[in-house]
């Protein structure tokens, strides 16, 4: 599993969380103000829309020579 920054969009309170290998996370719930934030139009997961990393899907595909 890898880390990453997820900051909320509500409060711009930033929490280290653990991304999952495989599957894309659609919520997560902030610590600060307990907002329930959702991924932006477009993108695969909260990760992708928050984080200060891409999810490791899109990570493996930006790498992927296809």
């Amino acid at each position: 599993m890898h880390n990453a920054t997820l900051t909320c969009p509500e409060c711009g309170f930033a929490q280290e969380a653990e991304m999952p290998g495989d599957p894309c996370v659609f919520f997560f719930q902030c610590v600060n103000c307990d907002t329930v934030p959702r991924p932006l139009a477009g993108d695969c997961c909260v990760f992708c829309s928050y984080a200060d990393k891409l999810c490791p899907i899109k990570q493996q595909q930006s790498t992927d020579p296809r």
